[in-house]
């Protein structure tokens, strides 16, 4: 089934690639000031959300996760080749994953 349209709000983006969140889009989102997420979806579109606090126990993700973005602040992660990605997808086509099960002992 296709989306459809439900509105549409116009914005613009400076020179510097900076936007400001229409309020009509602030109010759908619940947010007046604070973080936002947009993921891009396999399909091409954007879903803007609230940006949700995440709790880490685990210091170690942490850790990779400010490295991380430390590595796109520098630009130094790129998108993966869409020819790998798509032989990612004929090497694991069908292959049924459980997330929650535990590792297997080695």
């Amino acid at each position: 089934m296709t989306p459809t349209t439900t509105f549409a709000i116009d914005a613009t983006i400076t020179e510097r690639g900076q936007t400001t969140v229409p309020a009509p889009i602030r109010r759908l989102l619940g947010v007046s000031k604070g973080a936002i997420t947009f993921r891009l979806l396999s399909d091409g579109r954007i879903v803007i959300e609230p940006k949700q606090e995440e709790v880490h126990e685990d210091p170690a993700i942490g850790a990779f996760l400010a490295f991380l973005a430390a590595d796109l602040a520098r630009g130094n992660l790129v998108a993966a080749d869409p020819g790998l990605l798509d032989e990612i997808d004929q090497l694991t086509d069908g292959v049924q994953v459980d997330l929650d099960a535990a590792l297997p002992d080695a």
